[in-house]
């Protein structure tokens, strides 16, 4: 007999609750912590829907103009160094959490001090979440609106932030704009997302700075990268201008469409979502615990002068390791100097080879054009665009290749590294670190393309742009047109093969941060765990023998409790 959602989530909750146990007599009060909070907000019926994408989006006058009120900062400049949540109240207050310290009340107008670049850079008070309570219906039914810091900005560390925070979301709010549209970061993000979440809404913002072509033009690049992406059929895209919105001015484009669409994930899913992040947040927990528990074993079993010995090694290996991940990174950034250089040149002499070659195929088509002389003008910049479209696709076919080729070549050293290291890591006998992952070979580039070609409108004859050709006979015409179309051609392959060579560059560049990033996120995590069984290790050996059977009695009876809340879950 299948269980109701009630009793799945009352299950979950015990669960829950016999982790916090471990936790607690593991004496791992960071996952303590995560078992509280994931408690409260279950009980609570909370679940957050995180507003996400490059900073400069407008996600924070966004979030505002939901609310009807101005309670977030903003700015020109990237502004949000913490998460900051937006929740339900009966009245507008605000509290904040510094690291090691409860909440504190503070006034809703103090908040620009705890969550902005200019008074608190890099977050260096220590801000571990901030909230605003806010008597507001779409909030009333659990929804929780998550201001989190926009990715890629100059400040590294606010981008950490947000990562940081994927585990926790429940549902996304994803922040695009036109210029560009969108980043290789905030494509990784939803791609991240999309592996534990469905509801997404996808907002491009500031619309009233586009022309409705240029809107158009956008949205459609956007709707298909994503569509490709996460393999979904629709992307539905809302344009809004929510500067515009909390001004009460202009027009409402697809806002309240957007509305519904957040509506409707409180209405139907809220509870599901709920149950999601309890049963995902449990899932984490436990994983981390029997991590833990493995490595607390291994340590205790071997001698500590013999694992301070490795450790020690393991952390000058480290360090060694961080100067050649350097040594390496800046060969590789001569490399893609050399490669931007290359393709530059070779975009000046693409641009040169296919010009005549374009302006004849525009010849040749517009001769064999049928449509009538009032309508030649269309045609012929449409044939532009399309013969322009083909030579940047040929020479881009070109180019990818020998782009992708020099990453494989500089990131191979990086793997090779890595892996040497980590192999180091996943011996039998070295202490607390069982389990490193090995890395595979880069394929190729980690990031896919963002590249879109313009069409460069505002060059596009508009209306009235064939009244010229009244006058002129149909020969006349077509002279007239294959000149324009030229010079549109001119355009279109200077503009585009430059967006090729700074698709390709950005491509290396964000694929190297990426692997980099991989190799020592797995090494550092590697030697802290160590260090860590390291020091429980060496206490409980110096209180003997006897100590030390108990203490191994005692992980592998916690290691069976964690088993047994992970089966009771697959039971249930």
């Amino acid at each position: 007999m299948n269980q109701g959602c009630g009793e799945r989530t009352t299950d979950e909750a015990a669960a829950l609750e016999r982790l916090g146990k471990c936790c607690a007599e593991l004496g791992n009060a960071a996952l303590a912590s995560d078992v509280d909070e994931l408690s409260k907000r279950t009980s609570e019926g909370r679940f957050y829907v995180a507003c996400v994408g490059q900073f400069k989006r407008g996600k924070s006058t966004l979030l505002n103009a939901l609310v009807g009120t101005r309670v977030l900062p903003e700015g020109v400049i990237p502004l949000t160094s913490a998460v900051t949540v937006l929740r339900f109240g009966r009245s507008l207050t605000a509290r904040v959490r510094l690291h090691g310290q409860d909440w504190t009340p503070i006034d809703v107008h103090e908040l620009r001090a705890f969550v902005t670049e200019e008074q608190n850079p890099e977050n260096q008070k220590g801000v571990e979440a901030a909230e605003i309570f806010v008597p507001n219906e779409l909030l009333a039914g659990g929804m929780c609106l998550v201001d989190t810091p926009g990715i890629g900005s100059s400040f590294t560390g606010n981008t950490k932030v947000t990562w940081s925070f994927v585990p926790h979301v429940d549902a996304a709010l994803v922040v695009l704009g036109a210029d560009p549209p969108i980043t290789a970061d905030e494509l990784q993000l939803v791609t991240d997302l999309a592996k534990h979440l469905h509801d997404f809404v996808f907002v491009m913002n500031k619309a009233d700075r586009l022309s409705d072509n240029e809107g158009s033009e956008a949205a459609t690049f956007i709707s298909r990268t994503l569509e490709t992406r996460l393999g979904r059929q629709t992307i539905k895209l809302h344009q809004v201008s929510a500067a515009q919105r909390l001004e009460g001015r202009g027009p409402p484009r697809d806002w309240e469409e957007m509305v519904r669409a957040l509506r409707r994930i409180a209405d139907k899913s809220g509870r599901q979502l709920v149950q999601a992040a309890l049963v995902r947040g449990r899932d984490r927990i436990a994983s981390a615990l029997l991590r833990e528990i493995e490595v607390n074993r291994q340590a205790l079993l071997a001698p500590v002068a013999e694992s301070e010995a490795r450790v020690q090694r393991l952390r000058e290996s480290l360090a060694g390791a961080e100067q050649a991940l350097r040594d390496l990174g800046h060969l590789l950034k001569a490399e893609q100097e050399r490669l931007y250089e290359r393709l530059t040149d070779q975009q000046t002499r693409f641009v040169e080879r296919a010009l005549p070659a374009a302006k004849q195929d525009l010849e040749r088509m517009l001769a064999q054009a049928t449509e009538p002389r009032l309508r030649l003008r269309r045609r012929g910049f449409d044939m532009a665009r399309d013969i322009a479209r083909a030579w940047l696709d040929r020479w881009l076919d070109e180019e990818q290749p020998a782009a992708e080729q020099l990453y494989r070549d500089a990131a191979h050293r990086f793997v090779e590294l890595g892996n040497e290291l980590l192999g180091r890591l996943m011996e039998p006998d070295m202490t607390g670190t069982a389990g490193a992952t090995a890395l595979d070979p880069e394929a190729g580039f980690r990031v896919r393309s963002r590249l879109y070609y313009t069409d460069l409108m505002t060059l596009d004859p508009g209306p009235g742009s064939w009244i010229p050709d009244l006058f002129r006979g149909r020969d006349a015409t077509l002279r007239a047109v294959a000149s324009d179309g030229a010079s549109y051609m001119d355009r279109l392959l200077e503009t585009n093969s430059s967006r090729i060579v700074g698709d390709l560059n950005e491509r290396v560049l964000e694929s190297r941060r990426q692997l980099e990033t991989q190799i020592r996120k797995a090494l550092r995590a590697a030697m802290e765990g160590a260090e860590r069984a390291l020091d429980r290790a060496r206490a409980t050996q110096a209180a003997g023998s006897e100590a030390v059977a108990l203490e191994v009695q005692r992980l592998e009876r916690l290691r069976e409790e964690v088993l047994a809340s992970c089966s009771a879950r697959e039971a249930a």
